[in-house]
């Protein structure tokens, strides 16, 4: 029988202190103050154009992205999480993340957004390496991500460090030097992903070099190593955690659960009671979105792209992945890709058990791969 996968909320804060040359994420820097007071009001509007797509499903994770979310004001969010909690019902043990900026940490701030019921900080550390952040060109030094770093574990345990390999003339020691400085400081979780420069971003028009491949594949053996033996449990392609620590909110996107975006350029994913699954897409213009216009475009997922989606999610995860899974959550006779699957295993990229599929190291190694062959 089919059944409604667990539902999120993704809210999107578009401002910054400065557009990043990786960034390829939907924001820009605010040459005036930031119109948060109306954003808010107009976040919730949104959000009340939504539920009827979502049937009184109970959200399990809230997630607030950008952009630098730790831009606002503690009462901004406070507004937002309340009015959230009076439009929907929210689980008791609900996630509720906010990402934050290094340069944007007040200690008193952050305080008062764990009141509000923020109880997991996402920190944008990227590198600990002065000299990378520069390459990078972060608005932080060293010294202040050190000390963002310090002031957060004083708020909350819960806290999760972004960091990216593969950067601008970084050497292997550096990449493990980073693993190590974040590793000293105990976060509950690490996000550790390879820098990538995508077409539109202001580093692939400058045409920024890479470290050779074969470095950065050896930053990943080795940093995998490390973060092991260091007591943190790889379970997503870029994503490491102490015990009982993994991001439910991530986790509910790798397991093709659904979620509503709302805010400038969020994209939503909410399957409907005959299985069919909707895709939304919010305005980008922040003019617009301020005055009412929200929804950019809405559309019905084919059952094609439904299944490339489907895989496209559960194959980042280190875990098989079950037949049962894949017929409740895309509605969809697995006989359809049987064709897809035999080719898979044939390249050594699964194994098919009785009820699952497990990917191989290879699999993991040449995910692109394997995935292409369920475009």
């Amino acid at each position: 029988m089919f059944t409604l996968p667990p539902i999120s909320l993704y809210i999107h804060i578009p401002w910054c202190l400065k557009k990043c040359g990786y960034c390829d994420f939907y924001s820009y820097v605010s040459k005036e103050s930031i119109p948060e007071k109306k954003y808010v009001e107009h976040l919730l509007k949104d959000f009340e154009k939504d539920l009827y797509l979502i049937n009184d499903r109970e959200i399990n994770t809230i997630f607030i992205g950008g952009g630098t979310p730790s831009l606002l004001q503690s009462d901004s969010i406070k507004k937002l999480i309340h009015g959230i909690k009076t439009r929907n019902m929210i689980s008791k043990n609900a996630e509720i993340s906010i990402e934050a900026n290094p340069k944007t940490l007040e200690y008193q701030r952050f305080i008062h957004y764990k009141n509000a019921g923020v109880n997991r900080f996402s920190l944008g550390v990227q590198t600990f390496n002065s000299n990378l952040l520069k390459k990078i060109e972060r608005t932080y030094t060293s010294k202040e991500v050190i000390n963002a770093v310090i002031e957060s574990k004083k708020i909350n345990d819960n806290l999760n460090l972004d960091l990216m390999y593969g950067l601008p003339d970084q050497l292997l020691e550096d990449a493990l030097s980073d693993l190590q400085c974040a590793i000293k400081y105990n976060p509950s979780h690490i996000s550790w992903y390879q820098l990538t420069i995508e077409p539109n971003t202001l580093f692939y028009a400058k045409k920024i070099k890479l470290p050779h491949e074969n470095i950065i594949f050896n930053m990943l053996i080795e940093g995998d190593k490390l973060l092991e033996k260091s007591g943190y449990k790889k379970y997503e392609i870029s994503s490491y955690s102490k015990l009982n620590y993994q991001c439910q909110h991530n986790l509910n996107y790798w397991n093709f659960g659904d979620y509503i975006g709302i805010g400038c350029g969020a994209h939503g994913k909410i399957t409907q009671k005959n299985g069919t699954i909707i895709r939304t897409i919010k305005n980008k213009n922040t003019n617009h979105f301020l005055s009412g216009n929200y929804l950019n475009s809405i559309h019905t997922v084919s059952e094609r792209d439904k299944i490339f989606e489907y895989f496209m999610n559960v194959f980042r995860l280190y875990q098989p992945v079950c037949k049962k899974h894949f017929r409740e959550k895309t509605n969809v006779n697995e006989s359809l890709i049987e064709k897809n699957i035999q080719i898979a295993i044939k390249k050594g990229f699964l194994i098919n058990e009785l009820d699952f599929w497990c990917t191989t190291k290879k699999g993991k190694n040449f995910l692109n791969l394997l995935l292409e062959i369920f475009l």
